[in-house]
């Protein structure tokens, strides 16, 4: 009976051999980071929605929901859901994955002993970067299709879906369109990760090792902790990004904006350091649950992998 309780805590032959494959190796930590992400995205989408319609001027959080709900119906709410998964298909899977691999290796060279909160900031930055790059055309797509309704009609796109939406992009306005506004989303997503990253690790050592914590105890309390950061880190970033790409030229072909710093300045402005925060609390939000998902998705998906022995 021992015998047969052994072998059915073995993993399948097919699982050894992933696990024992160098491949699988190099790529669970981005299979993984991606696949995290996507599911978060489905749960949270439509907060995202009434975050960036709030951004572009459309009233509260309260007062966007009710029009949109009133004038378009609740599909409008998961509107540009296909570019918020092939956004996290790309930028998530390369900045989790790059910020374990990263970290994996700094903790070798550091003798296996927990990193300094700065080094973990540096390496959060660099991963942030690196998935803003990978990401930026996805991210694109998102911030105008759910920006596309609040346009006059004689003005929208009216992509169908993600990938209409890049090949419309380089259809008219050439391939390196696809990074329109990639400096203001590589600098707000290296603020984000820096954030999110970094004081995840540091939070889940504090909860794990100093205050003794169980697992959901940590799981959920370093979660918490890596949104609040996230986000009061990367909304200025994100203001500026979505202004630049949303804006449509005028009747003479001139833009509202020349670039980030100049939409940074006009703002500063016009409105003062707070109105970088408008939507915060919805931001907030927004953000705070995708990260906190992000990371008990994540969990899940390595506990069945140990279970699976991959």
């Amino acid at each position: 009976m021992a015998e047969a309780k052994q072998q059915q805590q073995q993993p399948p032959a097919a699982a050894a051999t992933l696990a024992s494959s160098g491949v699988w190796k190099t790529v669970k930590p981005f299979a993984n980071g991606g696949a995290s992400g996507m599911l978060a995205t489905c749960v949270i989408q439509p907060i995202d929605m009434v975050k960036v319609r709030i951004q572009l001027g459309e009233g509260s959080a309260g007062s966007v929901t009710k029009k949109m709900l009133a004038n378009e119906g609740i599909g409008s709410f998961y509107k540009g859901l296909s570019a918020g998964l092939l956004r996290q298909a790309t930028y998530t899977t390369a900045r989790l994955g790059s910020f374990r691999v990263l970290t994996n290796k700094a903790v070798e060279a550091n003798d296996g002993k927990p990193l300094p909160l700065v080094q973990k900031a540096v390496i959060g930055l660099t991963a942030g970067a690196i998935g803003a790059c990978v990401g930026s055309p996805a991210d694109l797509a998102l911030i105008r299709m759910q920006a596309d309704s609040t346009l006059p009609a004689a003005q929208r796109r009216n992509y169908k879906n993600a990938f209409h939406a890049l090949y419309r992009i380089v259809a008219d306005e050439g391939v390196l369109a696809l990074w329109k506004g990639a400096g203001p989303t590589v600098v707000r997503a290296m603020s984000l990760n820096m954030g999110m990253l970094a004081s995840y690790d540091q939070s889940v050592e504090l909860f794990k090792d100093k205050l003794g914590a169980g697992e959901i105890t940590t799981v959920l309390g370093a979660s918490a902790v890596s949104g609040f950061f996230a986000s009061a880190c990367s909304l200025p970033f994100d203001y500026v990004k979505t202004q630049i790409q949303k804006m449509q030229p005028d009747a003479s072909g001139k833009y509202p904006y020349t670039g980030s710093l100049d939409c940074a300045m006009k703002t500063l402005q016009s409105g003062g350091p707070f109105k970088f925060y408008t939507g915060f609390p919805v931001y907030c939000v927004r953000i705070a649950p995708h990260v906190m998902m992000t990371w008990i998705f994540l969990n899940e998906i390595q506990k069945f992998e140990k279970r699976l022995g991959v």
